[in-house]
């Protein structure tokens, strides 16, 4: 299963692909789609729209994975980054793949195995996790976080659904 794991900003928007063969993570791809911030926000949410339009014709994942938004102090923040994670969403809905959504304390828990992990040690781990060189972009880091949690826990939501559809 090929997954898109994705870490939204209106400023850079991190992407990352992880393909999961059995009980391994094999590392396809990952980087950041960067915005101006001198430009509309209507303009930037197109150039994130854009860019993952582009990375999901290339490298066809079959699921989106994007971190659930936190409540933040700054209220206009969180609206900005609700748009962007609403057009990463939308990208990946449009291109037909089904969207799932993580809490950072889910990705931290299944990259690091502690829900209260450091951004260091979220990003050591996913260099280990996908065998990367180095460390990513901050931004590719965290999307690929995204990935993996959703490699770690697809077997697990598929499972939950076909007993809960049944209960239904």
């Amino acid at each position: 299963m090929r997954i898109l794991g994705i870490d939204p900003g209106t400023r850079a928007t991190g992407y990352g692909l992880v393909e999961k063969q059995g009980n391994r993570l094999i590392h396809i791809d990952n980087g950041a789609l960067f915005t101006r911030s001198g430009d509309d926000l209507a303009i930037r949410l197109k150039t994130i729209y854009d860019g993952l339009e582009r990375v999901i014709a290339e490298y066809r994942p079959e699921a989106m994975a994007i971190e659930q938004i936190f409540v933040a102090k700054n209220a206009l923040s969180a609206l900005k980054l609700g748009h962007a994670r609403g057009t990463a969403m939308l990208s990946g809905v449009n291109a037909g793949l089904p969207v799932f959504e993580y809490s950072a304390l889910q990705v931290k828990s299944a990259v690091v195995g502690y829900g209260k992990a450091s951004k260091i040690q979220v990003q050591q781990m996913v260099r280990t996790l996908v065998n990367l060189p180095e460390i990513a972009q901050e931004d590719a880091s965290d999307a690929l976080a995204v990935a993996i949690c959703h490699a770690h826990s697809a077997g697990l939501n598929n499972r939950l659904e076909r007993v809960l559809g049944k209960r239904r």
